[in-house]
């Protein structure tokens, strides 16, 4: 099976063959390294980055708390930049990572922010 990156890896590839953004409904795709956590709306079609959001940005940073909060804070980002933009569904790549956790806490605060997936 090889490395746990490589694993997750050929996971990624697998939800990547079936999770395609469009225009009017983006790919919200998820990295998770083991200190921050990035959310961005991707239209795959023009292979353009609509918005970002990170815990790297400087009001996420400045927040104490822990790594599942800061999840959440980054999902309410990206959410309110969506609806900003008039992007109100989407279809969620959770970047081979498990459906728990840090990437739970951002879809999870994602969809209270008004996206759909």
């Amino acid at each position: 099976m090889g490395t746990k990156l490589q694993r997750r890896q050929k996971i990624r590839y697998r939800i990547r063959r079936k999770v395609a953004g469009e225009p009017g409904k983006p790919r919200l795709s998820v990295f998770r390294s083991n200190t921050d956590i990035y959310a961005q709306l991707i239209d795959d079609e023009h292979g353009v980055t609509l918005a970002a959001a990170s815990s790297r940005q400087k009001e996420i940073r400045e927040v104490k708390g822990t790594k599942v909060e800061k999840s959440r804070l980054v999902g309410q980002a990206i959410a309110t930049r969506a609806v900003a933009l008039g992007v109100t569904q989407c279809v969620f790549d959770r970047g081979g990572n498990l459906y728990h956790g840090r990437v739970k806490a951002l879809a999870e605060s994602a969809r209270e922010g008004g996206l759909k997936f």
